[in-house]
């Protein structure tokens, strides 16, 4: 016996939210390295501007101690 009609459609809707799912998944992994890589930029930046304030011997802080 083959599948009736409805089972097919109710097989295609499974699917379609499996893909669904999937796609979720992949953008949001593709947005936590986006975010990450975002994140160590930022971290190495700062890192650049604190080691040029040692070399000019300047500070961040606003007393300007």
């Amino acid at each position: 016996m083959s599948e009736s009609h409805v089972e097919q459609q109710v097989a295609a809707r499974i699917a379609a939210a499996k893909q669904r799912t999937e796609e979720e998944r992949r953008r949001r992994a593709e947005l936590a390295a986006a975010r990450a890589a975002g994140v160590a930029r930022r971290h190495a930046a700062k890192l650049r501007r604190l080691a040029e304030a040692a070399v000019d011997n300047t500070s961040w802080a606003a007393s300007g101690a």
